[in-house]
């Protein structure tokens, strides 16, 4: 339909974008950390001023919480959910939204996602991917990993490549290729979804301008294009893989095809989204404290805490949304039926009365793994343990191979505000 889309950006991110605009200008804080350039470069101060301000901070927009007991309650809570499918608007404009909804272009917050559903459609796709992420499968692929990791490192190695982009050349390649495993992703298809999943990632974003969201859509359109394809592919001939086990279930488990690509889809993007993330806050935190990255040097054992203080400091994921389901109460203040709320994570992992010295970068944190990096309750993170292990084994191998590495000129932060990473990352030998 002529003019859908641009319907579907006015009311996901037009209206916000607006909002969040007119905020900022008026000097809310809530809305300049949706648009500031300093707020993007160094968000924390301004968490600290809201954390300040009380459990729950109402805004025009939005409300917001950076305290670390009450974003932990609101996400157990099942007073609150992610509210997703429109169901604040009108009952004719959401009818109108579904009329003019591209079945290609539906975002990774638009249901049948794992990100936009609540109980119990969440349990039952959770519940049909989530086997592939126990600790023992997990476990199981720890040897994979380290394969990839030393591989890309020779590779670098053999075409004498002492300098090099990070991000592009290990942090996203280790993630990717792993994930491809999981789910059968042919290794020439591999580059071009990571093209298109870092565009599609914009979408968690609110407020995107018209241009951005055109792109980002087209680069969601790639991959939902290209995975119907491949799944007619996997039904004739089945592999060993999610997607395939995923394409191929019958009765009371079948997917629709919408639910099909909302899941494995997801599942595709969040097993390099926050791994890439992750692996590139963590270069820059130890190159910013050597003291800390010659005390995990000196005893490896610590890097399993090392990662866990790195998912706490510089969060991967800075934020999630909820809302309230009915009338309630966070931390004595009421909340109304309706309302979101802004529960900023990175807020919460910085919060004193959690963590002493809380700005403090310490890779032998006694209670680093108490973060809420990875969200908590019902929507808590499908794969932590795979990003902490492909994490662990990266920086380890990383450092193993180049001791001496560091940051080597001015990192390029991505332009995300949910997602907090590195587009560019360049690295080199240091002194010796």
């Amino acid at each position: 339909m002529p003019g859908s889309r641009r319907l579907a950006w006015l009311f996901d991110h037009g209206t916000a974008r607006y909002g969040i605009r007119y905020g900022a200008r008026r000097g809310d804080l809530i809305a300049r950390l949706n648009v500031d350039p300093e707020l993007l470069a160094d968000p924390y101060p301004a968490m600290a001023e809201l954390r300040a301000r009380g459990p729950v901070v109402p805004g025009p927009l939005v409300w917001a919480s950076c305290r670390y007991e009450s974003i932990n309650r609101v996400l157990r809570d099942d007073t609150f959910g992610v509210g997703g499918g429109h169901a604040e608007l009108p009952e004719p404009v959401q009818r109108l939204l579904h009329l003019v909804a591209d079945p290609l272009r539906f975002g990774p917050l638009d249901p049948p996602s794992l990100l936009a559903v609540d109980a119990p459609d969440h349990t039952r796709y959770r519940k049909l991917v989530s086997r592939v992420f126990t600790p023992r499968s997990v476990a199981a692929l720890e040897p994979r990993i380290r394969e990839v990791a030393e591989s890309l490192l020779d590779g670098l190695e053999a075409r004498g490549r002492t300098s090099f982009d990070l991000i592009e050349e290990y942090a996203a390649q280790l993630p990717l290729a792993v994930i491809a495993d999981v789910l059968g992703v042919p290794d020439e298809m591999q580059q071009s979804l990571l093209q298109w999943g870092n565009g599609a990632a914009r979408l968690l974003d609110p407020g995107l301008s018209w241009r951005d969201y055109r792109q980002a859509t087209d680069d969601v359109g790639h991959m939902h294009t290209w995975f119907d394809q491949h799944v007619a592919r996997l039904r004739r001939t089945p592999g060993d893989d999610l997607l395939s086990r995923l394409a191929m279930l019958d009765g009371d488990d079948r997917l629709t095809d919408i639910e099909l690509a909302a899941t494995g889809l997801l599942v595709l993007g969040a097993g390099f989204e926050t791994t890439v993330n992750l692996i590139g806050n963590a270069v820059v935190l130890l190159d910013q404290h050597p003291d800390q990255l010659a005390a995990v040097q000196a005893d490896p054992s610590l890097w399993t805490n090392a990662v866990e203080e790195c998912l706490r400091v510089e969060s991967p994921v800075q934020l999630t949304m909820r809302q309230a389901y009915a009338d309630t109460t966070v931390s004595g203040t009421p909340v109304p039926k309706g309302q979101p709320v802004l529960l900023m994570l990175a807020g919460a992992n910085r919060d004193p009365d959690v963590f002493t010295d809380p700005d403090r970068f310490d890779v032998r944190r006694e209670n680093a793994a108490e973060h809420l990096a990875f969200s908590a309750g019902v929507h808590f993170c499908l794969g932590p343990s795979l990003a902490r292990l492909e994490a662990r084994v990266a920086l380890e191998t990383l450092y193993t191979r180049l001791p001496t590495l560091r940051v080597d000129g001015t990192p390029q932060r991505r332009p995300n505000r949910v997602l907090r990473g590195f587009d560019r990352l360049p690295v080199g030998p240091g002194a010796n």
